[in-house]
């Protein structure tokens, strides 16, 4: 048999072999403090060095130049404006919350990814022994908590003004945003639509820091509602926003919010979807593949194409599906109830 000579090009599995380092770097740099010791502006490594080796920070650094993290200039080392954004601990747009999230948590979940492909369910119980979400045992004190939710905000902050500019909203009057969180989404939305006045609706244990993160600037056309919105009446509204929360659940739960939802509009009203659509034959984009399998990894969900939430939308009453791809981590899908 004769023997290729000339073999593929190996490059997209070199790349993956070590795909996990160059998150690992990320993680343990911010672990370490390197960007908070940067903030205040460029130093040398023996200013940074205190606490660890000088050899190995070095190393670490240069992985930090390498991937864009870090710059370096006359031995010097300084931050990226990316991660002077969202690695250092004063910034409002921070994402460390999330980073330390998907180190300490995620990283061991999808250790057990082969398993949950097996039997199609999520690794809590394997990775943790609990049921479900454990953030209690993780975020120990309110300060860890709040924490984490600052990271999702920062996280947020990256989606929601691209949401709400890709679709008219120009004709509605009350956005009310399901398990809104910190309320970015409806920040974000009061900014870009003067018309609207914003409901923020999440369970009370988020209310205190959504409260404290609605800016002055749309304060006054912003209420924070404490509520579950699988057990409780909905506040009244035109504009219903559901971001990154229909890919946490179930068929069954879904169908029961979006029952609850067409209920509560009145006609002409609308419902927004922020998640990252999949391509239609589910192998792209890589966001979303990826993002779907985490959904496997840690949720009762997953994420799905336009076509699937048509389906799921048009089954109550919702018609004019349509969607924008963002280039953002979510997009948007609007319907209008019929």
């Amino acid at each position: 048999m004769a023997h290729d000579l000339t073999p593929p090009d190996p490059a997209p599995v070199l790349d993956l072999l070590s795909a996990f380092r160059r998150s690992k770097v990320l993680f343990a740099a911010v672990e370490l403090g390197v960007f908070d010791k940067l903030a205040g502006g460029p130093k040398p490594l023996a200013d940074l060095a205190d606490g660890v080796s000088a050899d190995a920070l070095e190393r670490l650094l240069g992985a930090c130049v390498s991937l864009g993290l870090l710059k370096r200039d006359h031995g010097r080392y300084a931050n990226t404006p990316a991660a002077q954004a969202y690695l250092t601990g004063d910034s409002p747009r921070r994402l460390l919350g999330y980073l330390g999230y998907s180190d300490k948590v995620l990283w061991q979940m999808w250790d057990h990814l082969p398993d949950a492909v097996r039997d199609g369910t999520n690794r809590w119980k394997q990775t943790f022994d609990a049921d479900g979400p454990i953030f209690d045992a993780f975020y120990r004190t309110p300060e860890q908590k709040r924490e984490f939710l600052l990271g999702m905000h920062g996280y947020g902050l990256i989606s929601s003004p691209a949401v709400v500019n890709a679709v008219d909203l120009s004709g509605f009057r009350t956005f009310v945003d399901l398990g809104g969180a910190t309320g970015h989404l409806t920040v974000a939305a009061c900014r870009r639509w003067p018309n609207l006045r914003g409901v923020v609706f999440d369970l009370p244990a988020a209310v205190p820091l959504a409260t404290e993160m609605i800016p002055a600037d749309v304060g006054g056309r912003v209420a924070v509602v404490a509520g579950d919105f699988f057990a409780d009446p909905l506040p009244a509204g035109d504009v219903y926003a559901l971001g990154r929360i229909l890919h946490d659940w179930t068929e069954a739960k879904i169908h029961a919010l979006l029952a609850k939802i067409a209920a509560a509009l009145p006609s002409g009203g609308a419902i927004l979807l922020a998640e990252k659509l999949l391509d239609d034959d589910k192998a792209g984009p890589d966001w979303a593949v990826l993002q779907s399998l985490n959904m496997l990894v840690c949720t009762e969900g997953k994420e799905r194409t336009l076509g699937e939430y048509e389906t799921l939308l048009t089954q109550h009453g919702f018609r004019d599906v349509r969607a924008v791809r963002t280039g953002a981590p979510c997009d948007v899908v609007l319907a209008v109830k019929g």
